[in-house]
């Protein structure tokens, strides 16, 4: 009886608990179900963190000064291209950062380097400053500039160019210096040029026959040449170079634009050189100062032509530009006709074609043949003679012309 009396107990305990027994196990499948979705649904924000962050900058990240938390690798390029200051300026000594306007600062494959650096898994409060490393050195190619100097020498004088005193505003980006004013090097320049060039110069000079005139120089000498002189100072200084050649950076006129006579000896013309007398109707040829030539009785160009004007021999400093053997001269006659004639030896000197040359057309060798029977403007000389001023002249040699 007992045994049958348990199971009717719990038989009717059942049926009485039938919707308890229910609810409770309801309440253990949503909670067992609720549990599952709430995994599944942390598991989705992690995987939702962990793309985001294998595809953004952490929040505490710059980039040459630039913030990029939170961007992409693209955007962060772009951001920085626009807004990165990575030049620098000085002026009157002090050292700014400035951005270039239109300058590829980066690019992706720099900026994904640093992007491997800063990243983890899970975003990070920690603090990253990229800093670019052209901005350090462009601040410290400035200061170095700032105190930099060197020495100048041309015409045989030495000159001390410092650039806090040349120039105000300085650049430096892409690896080397920019100057945006050169004013200042070029006046201290001019001063220079005006104390040691000789192109253009007057100066006394003591002719063969011992007489001391005035003569001023024409195609003769040289000058400083600030399109090459001033980009070759500004570079010494930017390396700290200790001396500038100035001989390496002068110009002339006519056929060498390079310049003439760089020396310092006899103003200039050295111990080689030609003279010619107008009134004197001579010609000398010296060579290391002494005469080695003498001709008694050369024809310069007329005085005075038919038609009023002058072929006279131009005179001042000039210099013989090249040697041709044989030659054909030709040219425009008073009349207005064409002259060619061939000459064996031809020596041109000024810039409008004068020059000595032999002439073995001409039969008065007179000293007052040039007053109205006289040549072009060059220099005739005896067919006999020629050739020993040939071989005693050499070019770029000086030829001083004069008419007293």
């Amino acid at each position: 009886m007992t045994g049958k009396h348990s199971k009717t107990v719990a038989d009717n305990w059942f049926k009485n608990n039938k919707v308890l027994i229910t609810l409770f196990s309801a309440i253990i499948l949503l909670s067992l179900a609720g549990g599952f979705i709430y995994h599944n649904h942390l598991e989705a924000q992690r995987q939702a963190t962990l793309r985001y962050t294998s595809k953004h900058f952490n929040k505490n990240v710059k980039i040459f000064g630039i913030k990029v938390g939170g961007l992409t690798i693209n955007q962060a390029v772009t951001k920085i291209n626009k807004n990165a200051k990575t030049a620098a300026t000085m002026t009157d000594g002090k050292i700014t950062s400035m951005k270039l306007d239109g300058v590829q600062v980066t690019d992706k494959k720099e900026i994904t380097k640093y992007f491997k650096k800063q990243h983890t898994a899970f975003p990070s409060d920690k603090k990253w400053n990229f800093a670019d490393s052209t901005l350090k050195e462009a601040k410290k190619k400035l200061a170095n500039f700032y105190n930099a100097k060197t020495t100048y020498k041309v015409g045989g004088k030495t000159f001390t160019l410092e650039a806090k005193k040349l120039f105000k505003t300085v650049r430096y980006y892409g690896g080397q210096f920019h100057f945006t004013d050169t004013s200042t090097l070029s006046a201290k320049l001019a001063k220079i040029n005006s104390e040691v060039s000789t192109l253009d110069k007057s100066y006394s000079f003591t002719t063969p026959n011992g007489s001391t005139i005035n003569v001023t120089n024409k195609s003769y000498g040289w000058a400083i040449n600030n399109k090459t002189a001033i980009p070759a100072i500004e570079k010494v200084l930017g390396s700290d170079t200790a001396t500038v050649d100035g001989a390496n950076y002068i110009y002339g006129k006519g056929y060498s634009t390079y310049g003439t006579g760089y020396t310092t000896i006899n103003n200039g013309l050295g111990k080689n050189y030609v003279v010619v007398s107008i009134k004197e109707q001579k010609l000398w040829v010296i060579k290391n100062g002494s005469v080695a030539v003498t001709l008694n009785d050369v024809v310069t160009g007329t005085a005075q032509t038919s038609s009023g004007s002058s072929d006279a021999t131009p005179t001042g400093v000039w210099y013989i530009e090249y040697k041709q053997s044989p030659s054909i001269l030709r040219g425009t006659n008073d009349d207005g006709s064409s002259y060619s004639s061939k000459v064996n030896y031809w020596m041109p000197f000024t810039l409008t074609g004068c020059g000595l040359h032999d002439a073995s057309w001409r039969t008065d060798w007179s000293k007052t043949a040039y007053l109205k029977g006289g040549s072009h403007g060059c220099v005739n000389i005896r067919p006999s003679e020629i050739k020993k001023v040939w071989d005693a002249v050499e070019m770029h040699e000086p030829v001083i012309v004069y008419d007293k």
